[in-house]
C-alpha cells in the first residue's frame, strides 16, 4: 500500500506502522541496525530530526521502498491576495510594538567578576552511536 507523506509529522506513525506490520519490536530493529534500543526510541518518536541516511537504512531494514513523484500541480500555483493598501502617514500597530532589535544584555565582566572562570557551557559527555 502507497502512504503520501506531505508532513513530517506523517513519517513517525507510518514507520511505527511498518514496524509493527513486519512483527518487528524496537529492540529487534536496534539490534539489526548496532544500535541501542533507546537510540533507535528516539528515532522512531522524532524521525524528522534524523538524517536522511539513517532514515534509509531503517526503510531498507523494513523493506519499505520510497518513491517520488512529481505533483500535478506545481506549488505556489494559487493565486495570492494582495495586501491591504496603506494610508500614508500611519504606521501599522504590528510595527509599533516591535521590540528594539538591540537588547541590552549585562556585559561579561560583571557577570564574572566574582568567578575567575569565563562564561561558556559545561559540555557533558553523551555516548554517541556512529550508525
Amino acid at each position: 500500500m502507497d502512504y503520501a507523506i506531505k508532513t513530517l509529522s506523517q513519517l513517525r506513525p507510518i514507520l511505527l506502522g511498518f514496524r509493527k506490520s513486519a512483527g518487528l519490536t524496537q529492540t529487534a530493529v536496534a539490534e539489526q541496525l548496532g544500535i541501542t534500543q533507546q537510540s533507535y526510541a528516539q528515532l522512531e518518536a522524532k524521525p524528522a530530526s534524523a538524517s536522511v541516511e539513517r532514515l534509509f537504512k531503517v526503510l531498507r531494514l523494513l523493506n519499505v521502498e520510497l518513491r517520488m513523484r512529481q505533483r500535478s500541480s506545481a506549488p505556489g500555483s494559487e493565486p495570492k491576495q494582495a495586501d491591504p493598501p496603506k494610508s500614508q502617514g500611519q504606521v501599522p500597530a504590528a510595527e509599533k510594538t516591535k521590540p528594539s532589535p538591540v537588547a541590552k544584555r549585562p556585559s561579561r565582566t560583571q557577570n564574572a567578576s566574582s568567578s575567575k572562570q569565563p562564561l561558556r557551557a559545561i559540555a557533558t559527555k553523551k555516548k554517541r552511536e556512529n550508525w
